[in-house]
């Protein structure tokens, strides 16, 4: 019995010669179609969460993956490091120039609350071990040169785990928590 919407449209539409909005309220084919309806409704909704979680790993790949069209060879941990730290820095500008339009004595809107939290997230990451490719591994870094921007094209780089004392760990894809 198929779920997806279309499909369950399409075969009450072929039972019924085309008319489905001669449905009766409660018949089993309309609630066939909430059902099937509801469904899509919900993995869409599942999907849109799903890529909105998964879009700061994103920005922080294409990050990376831009850092890297000026090298050829493989970085090392102080390379690492140091472009870690121009990622870290990137909101600080637009954090100075909201901070600095708002009056004094006014309390800080959304925007400004917003890039406060991922700064302080972002600099206790890079604290316990920050995630980011391997951008020592030569295969890495050829794959990162290849990215299409795409999720699950992710698999293919190796990712590490970097502290602000220079230690490096392999972790795993998808990131969770300290891996």
């Amino acid at each position: 019995m198929p779920k997806d919407f279309a499909k369950v449209q399409k075969q009450i539409a072929k039972k019924k010669k085309g008319a489905t909005s001669s449905l009766h309220e409660n018949s089993r084919d309309a609630k066939r179609l909430r059902r099937a309806g509801a469904r899509s409704e919900k993995l869409e909704k599942l999907t849109a969460a799903r890529a909105k979680a998964y879009q700061p790993f994103l920005q922080r790949t294409s990050f990376f993956q831009s850092a890297l069209q000026d090298a050829s060879n493989p970085f090392t941990t102080e390379n690492m490091q140091a472009l870690v730290q121009t990622y870290l820095d990137r909101n600080f500008t637009e954090l100075s120039a909201i901070q600095s339009e708002r009056r004094p004595g006014r309390p800080a809107n959304t925007r400004e609350e917003v890039l406060k939290q991922r700064i302080s997230a972002e600099v206790n990451e890079y604290s316990s071990g920050f995630w980011m490719p391997d951008m020592a591994d030569t295969g890495t870094l050829e794959y990162l040169r290849k990215w299409n921007g795409d999720w699950l094209s992710l698999n293919t780089l190796k990712f590490i785990r970097i502290t602000k004392d220079g230690t490096k760990h392999a972790s795993s894809f998808p990131p969770k928590g300290n891996s």
